[in-house]
């Protein structure tokens, strides 16, 4: 194609020059001078292209050669994929086949067991459940019996007590006679200071027996007749000039004249309360004035 733009080029030129008969031999060397150096032109890039062309082809063929190799490794592997897919979809049949059986006699033999264990399992229920019912009919007959029995027991010694604190009584009242006489002497002794030491130790006796009494069953036998008793000899205490407040169960405040040993927590209590809930020592009043100081210990409500 480059060739006939050439020609086509050249007759031109030579046209013109035909029809301009008055250019000189220079004159068309001129012309014809960019002529020559524009073929030389195409005929480098026209060599250029031919080059490429022919590494156009070498790499063609090349390629061709891959896809034909690729062809042929393609159709290996389709053959290969094709054998193994038979190959597992035989073994994968053998496999399901071999699973079905081993599952049915898993299956059979986890009926059978689990028929066993279920019985077993029941079995050891129903026995715990006799075995549970049996010892807590045994633990309720036992319980009962020892609580009878601490009652029992402890009714037998309470009884003892009131029997020892009403001979003690006897006794307290044959002390609160050695003070009346105690009492008449120093009313006859002019000047005489007297002596508070047999009656603090009465008093003391008979709130021991008092404190005692509080923590007694009420039904006990005997105990109203002791508690009779306990009150004759604070009335006979009495008589003699001396008084015993009473102090248990009372609202405590800041403001008593009292020793307080200890303070603990009570829960059954509103919250801030105090009570005096024991009088380990009684408070003693001879004529209206204070002889001895109570000691006792208050319960705090939480």
């Amino acid at each position: 194609m480059r060739r006939t733009v050439i020609s086509i080029f050249i007759l031109a030129s030579v046209n013109a020059f035909a029809q301009t008969e008055t250019l000189t031999k220079e004159d068309l060397a001129k012309e014809l001078q960019p002529l020559k150096t524009n073929i030389q032109t195409l005929q480098n890039e026209n060599g250029g292209l031919k080059s490429e062309i022919s590494n156009l082809n070498t790499e063609l063929s090349k390629a061709n050669k891959s896809i034909d190799s690729l062809r042929t490794l393609t159709q290996e592997n389709s053959s290969a994929i094709s054998q193994t897919a038979n190959q597992l979809g035989i073994q994968i049949t053998t496999t399901e086949q071999t699973a079905n059986k081993r599952i049915d006699e898993v299956g059979q033999s986890l009926s059978t067991n689990s028929l066993y264990g279920i019985i077993g399992v029941l079995s050891a229920i129903l026995l715990s459940g006799l075995l549970y019912w049996l010892l807590s009919k045994r633990q309720k007959t036992d319980k009962t019996e020892v609580v009878e029995q601490l009652q029992k027991t402890k009714s037998s010694i309470e009884e003892s007590l009131v029997k020892e604190f009403g001979k003690q009584t006897s006794l307290i009242e044959s002390e609160l006679q050695l003070l009346a006489q105690q009492k008449t002497e120093s009313l006859k002794a002019e000047n005489a200071e007297t002596d508070h030491s047999l009656a603090l130790k009465v008093a003391s006796e008979i709130n021991l027996i008092e404190r005692n009494i509080n923590l007694m069953d009420k039904g006990t036998k005997g105990l109203k007749q002791l508690e009779r008793s306990v009150g004759k000899l604070k009335d006979n205490l009495s008589a003699n000039g001396y008084e015993m407040p009473e102090l248990l169960g009372k609202q405590y405040h800041q403001g008593m004249k009292v020793i307080v040993t200890s303070s603990i927590p009570d829960e059954n209590l509103e919250k801030g309360s105090e009570i005096i809930t024991k009088v380990l020592m009684p408070q003693v009043n001879f004529n209206d004035k204070m002889i001895q100081t109570a000691q006792i210990e208050v319960s705090v409500g939480m």
